[in-house]
């Protein structure tokens, strides 16, 4: 019998010949990547060790992200325990440079690695073959002490893709209805393949938004195929893989979805839910006070792009504020660069640092009681961007920027 992508990953770094979804597998790490969430956490725990060590620094990768700059006294002292230790024990470490998973993506992540982050989203390295999941404090800091850990092995969901998605839709769009499928427990740890011939027709930023995705179907991990595209995304940033995996042809899943492209129309996720979703057409006279084009999942120079087009020439509407946050220092340069920062200013909309921002909702652009924010970033639970009372809705980069000229809740379409 042959194994899913997730089993041999799993196996490579248990050091096995092979494995099955159900067995707990002795892992060793490749890296190890936590933020300003929750690594001041850490720290305090690992201060309380009674022999503390750090197993391989060199694995190590810790980024400031969320709450950057700091917007209080508490923030900045949790920045500097953060800052210090790192200078102290040489951990390669980032701050200002932008979102933990896009960083991760442009400088570490290899083909073939497991990886674990203290963030949910760490599922997005799947979208270069590695193995990446989000841990607790607990769980960082025991691999983080040792350089191993245990690992349930997943069952694995398979989606075939085919066809290209339609001029104006997205592989947001194509992430929201998969999870409205099969629900925010539809795959609940387990690991979410994508292969296919669609694969040739989506490009990196489209396959990291879809694995980055993952964990709102409640997924351990997601995974996709190494193919052309995700070699050229490694060599211009200079890397080689660890492995390259592909499932073997009678490897076992425990189900198998076939998805056409083609049928995917622009999505809106409703307040609360992630799979709460609707045809965005369906929202059309949803009343907006904020737009948030940014995050881990669509901040990318594509995403930016298509905002850019969709608004050049125009104005963001009376009562609307509309966030603009490139989700890395690389990718702020490169939208600076071909004049996408000046369209969005000229258009009235506001430039952000590269950051979390109100995607996390602990810091900028906070929406107040009975608001209501059209956004690019991974969730929506009530309160998730700010009071308790508010509502967000989720939808790709072209409908946020639509929703904020019009100021409702628009597909480009309407405004092109």
């Amino acid at each position: 019998m042959g194994m899913t992508m997730a089993e041999k990953i799993i196996a490579a770094a248990a050091g096995v010949e092979s494995t099955r979804a159900g067995d707990i597998e002795t892992v060793t790490l490749d890296r190890l990547m936590s933020n300003d969430g929750t690594t001041h956490l850490t720290i305090d725990m690992y201060n309380n060790l009674k022999n503390p060590h750090i197993e391989d620094v060199s694995k190590l990768v810790w980024i400031i992200d969320h709450n950057i700059p700091a917007d209080s006294p508490k923030t900045a002292a949790s920045h500097k325990k953060m800052r210090n230790f790192a200078k102290e024990h040489g951990i390669k470490f980032y701050e200002g440079e932008g979102v933990c998973h896009q960083i991760m993506m442009e400088n570490h992540v290899r083909p073939g690695e497991l990886i674990f982050g203290a963030d949910s989203h760490t599922c997005a390295y799947g979208a270069l073959g590695a193995f990446g999941t989000g841990v607790g404090c607990t769980d960082y800091l025991y691999a983080m002490v040792t350089g191993t850990s245990w690992l349930l092995v997943p069952e694995t969901i398979r989606f075939n893709l085919k066809g290209k998605l339609r001029e104006g839709v997205y592989a947001r769009d194509l992430i929201l209805t998969i999870i409205g499928r099969i629900s925010a427990n539809g795959a609940n740890y387990k690991a979410m393949e994508f292969v296919g011939e669609g694969m040739a027709g989506l490009s990196m930023a489209d396959r990291i938004s879809i694995c980055n995705l993952c964990v709102e179907a409640g997924a351990k991990t997601a995974l996709m195929e190494v193919d052309d595209v995700a070699m050229a995304y490694l060599k211009e940033h200079g890397r080689e893989p660890k492995h390259i995996f592909k499932s073997d042809e009678d490897a076992v899943f425990s189900q198998v979805y076939d998805i056409d492209l083609s049928e995917i129309n622009p999505i809106v996720a409703k307040p609360h839910f992630v799979d709460n979703i609707v045809d965005a057409s369906e929202c059309q006279d949803v009343k907006i006070d904020e737009a948030f084009l940014g995050s881990c999942n669509n901040g990318r120079i594509e995403d930016l792009r298509v905002g850019a087009s969709v608004i050049k020439g125009k104005h963001v509407a009376d009562g609307v504020r509309f966030l603009v946050v490139p989700a890395s220092r690389a990718v702020y340069n490169q939208a600076l660069k071909e004049g996408i920062l000046d369209t969005f200013m000229e258009a009235g909309a506001m430039v952000m640092n590269p950051n979390c921002s109100v995607c996390w909702g602990a810091c900028q652009g906070v929406i107040g009681e009975g608001e209501t924010l059209i956004s690019t970033g991974t969730r929506n639970f009530k309160g998730r961007a700010g009071h308790k009372d508010s509502f967000v809705y989720l939808a790709s980069a072209a409908t946020v920027t639509a929703s904020a000229i019009t100021g409702k809740i628009t597909t480009a379409d309407k405004v092109i």
